[in-house]
């Protein structure tokens, strides 16, 4: 961890930011180790560009961080201390300080007050100049994490079939997440019939009907921190509504063909750019209504973004999701959805099942 926060720190002095303040979430367990929980009481990271780290944490919390393994200073403030005197101490004359994309605005203004004098701008672009660009063991644990997941789809004749509600097949996944190497479930999309047209459709009481088209769209994560993510989709108990096998195959083909495009040396619209042609060329242009992908990491969501206008050059060890997908409202929706990994030549797609209709009878 010690040499992440030095390439922060470095990329600070870099930008002219004098120190970097890092709250609870993704960014202080990626530079830190400690998966602090975000409560009301101020914990906060100060990685001045030049100097020693020091963690502020509540006098409470002290034994929670030390446990975690962080190797730096930890200052502790008591219940009737003012923690932004403490961080404004901590920062001295810094002229720009950058701050966490997430910080809690009230956190923003009480910095404010306690460093008048300092510009205040975001930390994000430097925290994601790095976590973007995966370490070896990173990708390790995606490899993990894709694989725990794919257990899980590959389980679905145990649940998904006609007569059955979303939420309960919902239930079942869940436990099975968990069951398959997670610590904790992310979220659980099981989108039957019209629901399918909905990419973020929440469980609901609908009952499963044979013939039924189902997107199930998965995620948790790891006990390293480190998330998976993946979307298949299946005709469960007859047979499929007026032209959804046709669609099918041109998302089918969309998906492939952006995995054969994705590589270092490409831009990250250009991926998005390749499905979405051959979408469009289909018919059903229109329909894919939203970006071919996001970055995964210790956050589901996080850069790269595959997305029109991301003129980003791809690089080894970006890992990505590659999902394109069709939403016809009423009737049904599709969505094929693969994390990916740049190597030094190509791409490695981290889930395996298969990305075919999957047919589950009665």
């Amino acid at each position: 961890m010690t040499s992440r926060m030095n390439r922060a720190q470095h990329l600070a002095a870099e930008q002219g930011i004098d120190a970097l303040l890092i709250t609870p979430g993704a960014n202080l367990r990626y530079l830190t180790g400690y998966h602090a929980l975000p409560l009301e009481r101020l914990t906060c990271l100060v990685l001045p560009a030049d100097g020693d780290p020091t963690l502020v944490v509540p006098a409470l919390e002290r034994p929670a961080a030390v446990a975690s393994g962080v190797e730096l200073d930890i200052a502790t403030w008591n219940e009737t201390d003012d923690p932004f005197a403490l961080v404004a101490g901590l920062v001295g004359t810094a002229n720009t300080i950058g701050v966490d994309d997430h910080m809690w605005a009230e956190r923003v203004f009480a910095l404010q007050y306690a460093l008048p004098s300092t510009q205040l701008s975001l930390a994000g672009p430097i925290i994601q100049e790095l976590r973007m660009r995966k370490e070896p063991a990173e990708i390790d644990a995606l490899r993990v994490a894709g694989a725990a997941i794919d257990r899980v789809h590959s389980r679905m004749g145990e649940w998904l079939r006609p007569g059955r509600t979303e939420r309960q097949v919902g239930a079942d996944i869940g436990r099975a997440i968990i069951d398959e190497g997670h610590e904790t479930v992310d979220f659980v999309i099981v989108g039957s019939g019209p629901n399918g047209a909905s990419p973020h459709h929440e469980l609901s009481d609908r009952v499963i009907e044979p013939g039924d088209p189902v997107v199930v769209d998965i995620g948790g994560t790891t006990p390293a921190g480190y998330c998976s993510d993946s979307t298949r989709n299946y005709l469960v108990g007859g047979p499929a509504p007026q032209g959804y096998e046709e669609g099918y195959a041109a998302l089918a083909a969309a998906q492939q063909a952006q995995r054969e495009h994705a590589r270092p040396g490409v831009t990250a619209e250009s991926v998005d750019a390749v499905g979405r042609q051959i979408l469009a060329d289909a018919g059903y242009g229109d329909l894919f209504i939203h970006r071919t992908g996001h970055g995964i990491g210790q956050e589901t969501h996080e850069e790269p973004y595959i997305v029109a206008g991301n003129t980003l050059v791809l690089e080894p060890g970006m890992a990505f999701s590659i999902e394109p997908g069709f939403y016809v409202d009423g009737r049904y929706g599709a969505r094929i959805e693969d994390i990916a990994v740049c190597t030094s030549d190509g791409l490695e797609v981290l889930n395996n099942t298969p990305r075919e209709l999957v047919v589950l009878q009665a």
